[in-house]
């Protein structure tokens, strides 16, 4: 981002220089699109005709979920991120608390799913992301803000995204005991039932999930209790323990550093070969039935943790860098052996769930 601001920086001093000379110049004309390392938005470009020069923002590299179980850094700024949509109510500082239930967007080809995170989600997180969060934030308008005042958590007020309507409808039906968290992972559960996914397959690909309210009370917490059970394995799915049954050979080798891992030959998934020394065996059929996006979990884990070079602007991004600044040699492996065990107990809760019998559903508006 310093590389990339530094040559938008400079293209920005050398048009405004040039247009001294000729007025008429038209920036998109100027621009030099060879330039790998800086994509031309369109807002980019607006920024460039009119003479805005940027700068590197240390507060704005936060945490992300880009893909399944997969977290990166991010630049999270308003002016290089093309279109942040309604982000910066969820998560309107790099230290806000939230949770966010992610569902595909509508138009997606692969199959419903959801994942729920606590930090900032991607867009194809599970493609075309469409996010539901526990809280949402309202910034606070303060007088006479100060020259150096900067953004605290104090300057928001925190709402509920579960509405009172809701609670009231849940309230008539399940008692008073039932608060706006147990709404909240009653709809996770509810959304990863294989009953409601398989009647409204069609209607998903085309609009957003309309949700019944049960009408057992024991299924409402059966749902709300697995959606809750869920929610913990996969935000805090980096501190799963392995599974015992999971055999790790070549571990003590201590080389734990990973080019790209893969099967021994297709179809073979009961074995990992993780890297020229290590080899995971003896993996649940089971565990690759947690399909996320159109992937497995695990899957998932094994593409997006392999050394990749991108082809335009030639950055090599090796996730073993992350394991590096995170402290753990192990990271990747430990994360693979943890994804194992989630995948697993993701399957047993949904296996769980309850028979759906259907009543009246809850509307987009609702």
């Amino acid at each position: 981002m310093r590389t990339t601001i530094s040559i938008y920086n400079k293209q920005v001093n050398l048009y405004l220089l040039a247009r001294k000379d000729d007025t008429s110049l038209i920036a998109e004309k100027f621009i030099n699109f060879d330039n790998n390392m800086l994509t031309w938005t369109r807002e980019i470009k607006w920024d460039l005709e009119r003479g805005r020069l940027h700068s590197y923002e240390p507060r704005a590299l936060v945490i992300a979920l880009y893909r399944p179980f997969t977290k990166q850094h991010y630049y999270f700024d308003k002016n290089w991120n093309n279109t942040l949509y309604q982000i910066p109510k969820l998560f309107p500082l790099p230290n806000t608390t939230n949770k966010v239930i992610c569902v595909s967007g509508v138009g997606v080809t692969k199959d419903f799913s959801t994942i729920i995170t606590d930090t900032l989600p991607d867009l194809e997180l599970i493609g075309k992301s469409q996010c539901f969060p526990l809280y949402y934030y309202e910034k606070q308008q303060k007088n006479n803000p100060g020259l150096f005042d900067t953004a605290s958590e104090s300057e928001y007020v925190r709402r509920d995204g579960i509405s009172d309507f809701i609670l009231e409808q849940a309230h008539q039906r399940y008692g008073r005991n039932v608060g706006k968290e147990d709404i909240f992972y009653y709809v996770y559960g509810l959304l990863h039932s294989e009953e409601y996914r398989t009647t409204f397959a069609s209607d998903l690909k085309k609009m957003l999930p309309r949700l019944p309210l049960v009408d057992d009370v024991r299924d409402f917490w059966a749902f709300s209790k697995a959606g809750r059970k869920l929610a913990d394995l996969h935000i805090n799915y980096e501190s799963v323990q392995a599974l015992d049954s999971v055999s790790v050979t070549g571990a003590e080798s201590g080389l734990y550093t990973v080019e790209k891992m893969r099967f021994p030959k297709k179809g073979q998934k009961d074995t990992i070969l993780y890297n020229s020394r290590i080899t995971i065996s003896n993996i649940p059929e089971k565990a690759y039935e947690y399909v996320v996006n159109g992937k497995s979990a695990i899957e998932w884990i094994m593409e997006r943790y392999q050394v990749t070079v991108h082809k335009d602007s030639s950055i090599r991004n090796d996730p073993n860098d992350w394991a590096e600044e995170v402290g753990n040699p192990r990271y990747i492996l430990d994360l693979l052996l943890s994804i194992i065990n989630v995948s697993v107990q993701t399957v047993d809760i949904v296996k769980g769930l309850p028979k759906l019998q259907f009543s009246a559903p809850i509307s987009n508006e609702e």
